[in-house]
């Protein structure tokens, strides 16, 4: 039977990830409602998707008893008053990043959940991928020996006032770092790290660039770039005892692996009904599949992005923030 999804808010994200769905086999998922804050919107939405119902009104959404699971592609202040009514309601959730705004929206988050035993996932699609997949395998294997170094940076010119403005949950931490800081908790096993940052705010207070040293034990450190006023190369090191992977750009979304035993490659998913709005969003359908198998096997969490895990990474990026001098009206 096949997985039925409700969309909430019709913007380019959701744009996204909704074309990646259309890429399963069919019968697998399929997309029932969609709704935004604007019944036009909705509708435009639903008639270039192919969805039947669209909804002016996120509680709508909400009290569809077709919908079986949520997928949340607003802006990041609105990700807390929105999964916690679909939770409420029953609804699984995948959430995009940052799950909320700060740590103790996160927490609220993930304590509604645990308590109403409702599937919940912060949209970290990175994890899914098999180039991750695939990189978690090397490291568990010891291909590289004891991993001591991790070097990452995620950083474009953006002018889109969502990156900008406090009001709109702006800040390169939140937007960028979350997929840099990901990549050291996978590759460190999840440890919580002593958290050093700095970096600089813009006009409106967000940080529009972090440099962040993630300190583990047993002398090991990541080293974190993001930036929102110059182009990074967008790519990270792995450095071992005995050598080492580089996850090339888009470190977030990547095609390929260079390991020391040659260079992995992996195919997006396809073909696509639209153009995507942001790079490589195909493999966005290696999400869905995922939280598909997860609520079939009756799972509460992903196995691939735990919300402990979730939790810890909003620590560090409040961590880092706070240290930059970055807070938000919700703090």
């Amino acid at each position: 039977m096949a997985t039925k999804w409700g969309i909430a808010s019709c913007g380019l994200i959701s744009h996204d990830f909704t074309t990646a769905i259309g890429t399963h086999e069919p019968g697998k998922h399929t997309i029932v409602a969609c709704a935004a804050r604007k019944l036009e919107a909705a509708q435009e939405f639903a008639k270039k998707h192919g969805i039947e119902k669209a909804y002016g009104d996120y509680a709508m959404l909400a009290q569809d008893p077709q919908v079986e699971v949520v997928y949340v592609g607003a802006i990041n202040p609105a990700h807390l008053s929105l999964a916690k009514m679909f939770i409420e309601a029953g609804k699984a959730v995948l959430c995009e990043k940052p799950l909320g705004m700060n740590l103790k929206e996160t927490k609220e988050l993930v304590a509604l959940a645990r308590a109403k035993g409702v599937f919940l996932m912060e949209a970290v699609w990175s994890r899914c991928l098999p180039a991750y997949r695939a990189l978690a395998k090397e490291l568990e294997e010891g291909k590289i020996g004891e991993v001591k170094q991790v070097i990452a940076c995620f950083g474009e010119v953006i002018g889109a006032p969502r990156m900008h403005s406090k009001e709109l949950g702006g800040g390169t931490i939140l937007d960028l770092g979350i997929y840099t800081i990901q990549l050291a908790q996978l590759v460190f096993g999840g440890e919580e790290p002593l958290v050093v940052g700095a970096g600089h705010q813009g006009e409106d207070g967000c940080d529009e660039s972090t440099s962040v040293t993630l300190v583990y034990t047993k002398g090991r450190t990541a080293t974190l770039v993001t930036h929102s006023r110059v182009k990074l190369p967008n790519n990270a090191t792995i450095i071992g005892t005995q050598g080492t992977i580089t996850v090339p750009k888009p470190l977030w979304t990547p095609l390929s692996l260079e390991t020391p035993s040659g260079k992995l490659e992996f195919k997006l998913p396809g073909p696509s009904s639209h153009q995507y709005n942001f790079a490589n969003s195909a493999n966005m359908a290696h999400e869905s599949d995922h939280v598909r198998e997860c609520l079939l096997a009756g799972l509460k969490e992903s196995p691939l992005v735990s919300l402990e895990e979730t939790v810890t990474m909003a620590r560090i990026m409040e961590t880092v923030r706070r240290q930059v001098g970055v807070t938000y009206p919700q703090d």
